[in-house]
C-alpha cells in the first residue's frame, strides 16, 4: 500500500517539470520567432517603418487614380481616406495593449480576442495573408519594372531584357535580405526605403512642376462609353485604397516597442504615427494633384513613365523605387515569415533554427519571384487586390473590433464614427474589385506569358 500512496506526487512532480518545460520553450520560441523577438525599437523606428509600409509604390499610380476620378470626387477621396485610416490606425494601437499586461502582437491575436479563438483567426488570417503575399507579388513586379525601365532610360539603344529577368534580378537581393531576422535588423533598410519613398515622390511632382502643364490638357474621363466610366471610377477607388494600405503591420512594428505599465508602447508609438502620417501627406497629395495638373487624363498608371526627361532624373526616381520596394517587400513580409515559421515550430513542432528559416523564407521570395512574372498586369492586379483585402483590414475590420472589444453606446460620437468607416470601406470591398477585375480583362487580351 505504501508504495501506491507514494506515486501520485511523483506523477504531479514529473506533470510540474513537463509544463514548465513547456513554458520555458514556449519563452524560447517567442525570442526566436521575427516579431516577438526584439523589443527594444525607439518610437522613430515606428515612423520609418511606418513610412515605408504605407508609402508603396501605389503613390506613383495616384495620378492616374486623379484620372479616372475627376478633380472634385479625386481630391475628396484623397483626404477622406488619409482621415479615415489615420483614425483606424489609432483605434489599433489604443488596442494593442487594453488587457492590462498582455499585448497583442499580431494582429489575428486581435482578431482572436475580438471575435473568439475559432473565427478570429478564420475571419483575420485570409485576409492578412492576401494582403501581405499580395503586396509582396505587386513589389516583385514594380520592382522588376522599375529595373528595366533604370535601364531602358540609361540605355535606349541597348537589347532590349524580357522584364521577367529582371524581376528574377529583382528576387535575387531578397533571398538574401530575407535571412535578416526580425523587425529591429530591418530597420536600416526600412529606413532607407522611407528616405528614398519621399525623395522619389518629390522627383515626381517636382519635375511634372517643371514641364508644366502640357498643351491641350483634358481633364475630362477618358472613357467614352457610361460604362467605362463607372468601372473606371471603381477600379481608381481600388488604387487609392491600395496606397493607404499600412495597418496589416502596425501590430507587428508596435510589438517591437518596449511597454510598462508606466510607459505603454502607444506613446512613442503614436508619436511615430503621427510622423510617419505627415510624411504619407507630403508624399501622396502633391504627386496625385500636380501629376494629375500636369498630365490631365492622358497621364500613365506609373508616373514615373509620363516623364521621360530630364533622363538622369527619371533614372534615379527609377532606382530609388527599387530600394523603397526592397524595404516595403521585407516590412510586408515579415509578418509571413512569423505565421509561417510559428505553425512549423508550434504546430508542426519542428526544431527552431537556421535550417527552416533558410528553407521556408527561400521558398516565400520565390514563390512570389514565380507570381509576379507570371502575372506583371500592374495596375489591374492592384485595385482588385486593394479593394478586396486592403479595404478590409485597412477601413473597417479595426471599427469592427472596436465595436466588439469596448462596446461603446448606441448614437454615441464613437459609435457614429465607427459605422460611418464600417459603411464606407464595406462599399469600397465590394465595388473596387469590380473596377479592377475589368482592367485585368482589358489587359489579358494582348498578354503574352513571360514577355
Amino acid at each position: 500500500m505504501g508504495t501506491q500512496g507514494q506515486s501520485p506526487p511523483e506523477n504531479y512532480d514529473s506533470k510540474q517539470n513537463q509544463s514548465e518545460k513547456e513554458k520555458e520553450r514556449e519563452k524560447a520560441i517567442n525570442e526566436w520567432l521575427p516579431i516577438t523577438s526584439s523589443r527594444n525599437a525607439k518610437w522613430w523606428y515606428s515612423a520609418f517603418h511606418n513610412v515605408t509600409a504605407m508609402v508603396g509604390a501605389g503613390v506613383l499610380s495616384l495620378p492616374y487614380a486623379m484620372s479616372e476620378l475627376g478633380w472634385g470626387p479625386g481630391i475628396a477621396v484623397m483626404v477622406i481616406s488619409w482621415i479615415v485610416t489615420l483614425y483606424t490606425l489609432w483605434q489599433m494601437v489604443e488596442m494593442h495593449e487594453m488587457v492590462p499586461g498582455k499585448r497583442f502582437d499580431r494582429y489575428h491575436e486581435l482578431g482572436q480576442y475580438a471575435f473568439g479563438e475559432k473565427l478570429g483567426l478564420y475571419i483575420v488570417v485570409p485576409q492578412q495573408l492576401i494582403v501581405e503575399v499580395g503586396v509582396c507579388i505587386v513589389y516583385m513586379v514594380t520592382g522588376g519594372k522599375s529595373l528595366k525601365k533604370f535601364h531602358d532610360v540609361i540605355c535606349p539603344d541597348c537589347k532590349q531584357i524580357k522584364l521577367t529577368f529582371f524581376i528574377m534580378i529583382f528576387a535575387s537581393v531578397h533571398f538574401v535580405l530575407s535571412q535578416l531576422p526580425n523587425f529591429n535588423s530591418i530597420s536600416g533598410v526600412s529606413l532607407a526605403a522611407a528616405v528614398m519613398s519621399l525623395s522619389y515622390s518629390t522627383i515626381a511632382w517636382g519635375a511634372s512642376v517643371d514641364r508644366g502643364k502640357q498643351e491641350n490638357v483634358e481633364y475630362g474621363y477618358k472613357s467614352h462609353t457610361q460604362g467605362g466610366t463607372v468601372l473606371s471610377f471603381l477600379a481608381a477607388l481600388g488604387d487609392v485604397a491600395f496606397a493607404y494600405a499600412g495597418h496589416n503591420v502596425v501590430l507587428e512594428i508596435q510589438a517591437t516597442i518596449p511597454s510598462t505599465p508606466e510607459k505603454p508602447s502607444k506613446k512613442p508609438m503614436w508619436k511615430g504615427v503621427i510622423v510617419a502620417y505627415i510624411v504619407v501627406a507630403l508624399c501622396y497629395f502633391p504627386v496625385a494633384f500636380v501629376g494629375y495638373w500636369a498630365f490631365g487624363n492622358d497621364v500613365e498608371d506609373n508616373i514615373l513613365i509620363s516623364l521621360n526627361r530630364p533622363r538622369w532624373l527619371i533614372a534615379m526616381a527609377n532606382m530609388m523605387v527599387v530600394v523603397h520596394v526592397i524595404g516595403s517587400y521585407q516590412i510586408y513580409a515579415m509578418p509571413v515569415f512569423d505565421m509561417m515559421e510559428s505553425y512549423l515550430v508550434k504546430g508542426l513542432r519542428f526544431p527552431p533554427g537556421l535550417a527552416l528559416r533558410l528553407i521556408t523564407r527561400s521558398a516565400y521570395v520565390a514563390f512570389t519571384m514565380f507570381i509576379g512574372m507570371t502575372f506583371p498586369f500592374f495596375g489591374g492586379l492592384l485595385s482588385f487586390f486593394g479593394g478586396f483585402a486592403f479595404a478590409p483590414t485597412t477601413y473597417f475590420l479595426p471599427c469592427i473590433m472596436w465595436l466588439a472589444i469596448y462596446k461603446p453606446r448606441r448614437f454615441s460620437l464613437s459609435w457614429i464614427t465607427n459605422w460611418i468607416c464600417i459603411i464606407l470601406g464595406v462599399l469600397l470591398m465590394i465595388l473596387a474589385p469590380i473596377g479592377g477585375l475589368r482592367e485585368i480583362i482589358v489587359n489579358a487580351k494582348t498578354y503574352k506569358f513571360y514577355s
